[in-house]
């Protein structure tokens, strides 16, 4: 079944890698076969990776857009997500459920299922006191 994305004005996306960009009036644009895509609020930048679970979150999108990297990027996730349980092993749950994704192949859930990660990193910064942490939703 293909895919069909609204693409706004100005709204970019990534498939494959590539990023595209509607120059022009909002269209629609149909995918006929399988692609990796990431829709703008789904994308964070390597600068806004700054906490252990976005860390996660960063090498997971990574591994999930760059089919030739994949191997190196999932492992660096595991390693993040391994450091991540050693300091904040309320959490552990939520990692077995995202490593269970990696091995199964299904990194675009996994990488959804990070957002959970980072939600549970912000309530703990917030139980301590410190600053918000920020979401790859909030853009």
């Amino acid at each position: 079944m293909p895919l069909r994305i609204k693409l706004p004005a100005k709204e970019r996306i990534i498939v494959n890698g590539a990023v595209i960009e509607n120059a022009g009036d909002a269209t629609t644009i149909v995918l006929h076969n399988r692609a990796d895509v990431l829709r703008r609020k789904e994308v964070m930048s390597e600068g806004e990776a700054t906490t252990p679970a976005r860390r996660v979150y960063y090498a997971l999108q990574c591994a999930y857009m760059f089919d030739e990297e994949r191997p190196r990027y999932a492992e660096h996730a595991r390693q993040f997500l391994h450091q991540y349980i050693e300091a904040a092993p309320s959490a552990a749950e939520i990692a077995a459920r995202i490593e269970g994704m990696i091995d199964a192949g299904k990194l675009y859930n996994a990488l959804r299922a990070t957002q959970d990660l980072v939600d549970h990193e912000t309530e703990r910064m917030s139980s301590i006191g410190a600053g918000s942490t920020g979401t790859p939703d909030d853009g």
